[in-house]
């Protein structure tokens, strides 16, 4: 039978990482864990599963899953994250892959989000098809710090895999706000290196343009009142990173 490597990436992630441990026992040969210095019980769980973990401190998400998959020992990796569980189905397509054999580099699968236990159709947060089992031999993460994407070759076409991931993105509007607020502080970072200055009016004009997308072009009202909540998170993050990242190149270009 082939074999599989599941990498996670963790930082105090107590509440979520049992349920995505879970839905790979019997299915992964080996559980790899690259923990930010979690300060919860986020190694006690692992440990209980088996799970190889390195400590590592958080350079960005694409370098933290590129990490992860150098100590995989096995070629074939499942990609996920603590707040993640595999439905049933994709659960037994990839049990039949690993007795049949792999044909294909890379499996996509539906990816559906779900904020304070609501599944997401529109808001920018709609299901989306993500790359989630492939080759490490011909994939590699890029190393951007957020929004990070598996890369490959163009002339790769992924297999669809049946069934999907359910990333449960957040269990309330506190766990919400706390990592809006995180990955906008890293995205205002990296928006400081990538802009020489931004204008005064910049941070509030890009923050609007941000709310009339998710409510108009990502259509955020059909989600109803969590849309709407959406919309308002989607504005106050774009606002704060825009505001860091003017205080940074202010702060670098007065050095």
């Amino acid at each position: 039978m082939n074999q599989i490597s599941a990498t996670i990436i963790t930082f105090n992630e107590e509440a979520n990482l049992e349920r995505c441990l879970n839905s790979l026992v019997g299915l992964a040969d080996e559980i790899i864990v690259v923990d930010s210095f979690s300060e919860d019980a986020t190694l006690e769980i692992c440990r209980r599963y088996g799970c190889r973990v390195t400590s590592r401190e958080f350079s960005g998400y694409g370098s933290q899953r590129q990490y992860a998959c150098t100590l995989a020992s096995n070629s074939y990796i499942l990609s996920l994250d603590a707040d993640e569980v595999i439905s049933d189905e994709m659960r037994s397509a990839i049990m039949q892959l690993k007795k049949e054999g792999f044909r294909h580099r890379m499996y996509s699968a539906e990816v559906i989000n779900y904020i304070c236990g609501q599944p997401m159709r529109h808001s920018g947060w709609q299901p989306e098809i993500q790359v989630r089992l492939f080759d490490k031999r011909y994939a590699t993460w890029d190393l951007r710090d957020v929004a990070e994407r598996l890369t490959y070759s163009d002339s790769v076409v992924p297999a669809r895999l049946p069934g999907c991931v359910h990333h449960y993105r957040c269990s309330s509007i506190k766990e919400l706000h706390y990592k809006e607020k995180r990955n906008s502080i890293i995205r205002g970072h990296v928006l400081a290196a990538q802009n020489p200055g931004i204008g005064p009016l910049t941070p509030y004009m890009k923050a609007t343009r941000a709310f009339l997308r998710c409510h108009i072009a990502n259509a955020a009202l059909l989600d109803g009142k969590m849309g709407h909540t959406m919309a308002l998170y989607t504005f106050r993050s774009e606002l704060r990173s825009q505001l860091l990242a003017r205080k940074l190149t202010k702060e670098k270009s007065s050095c």
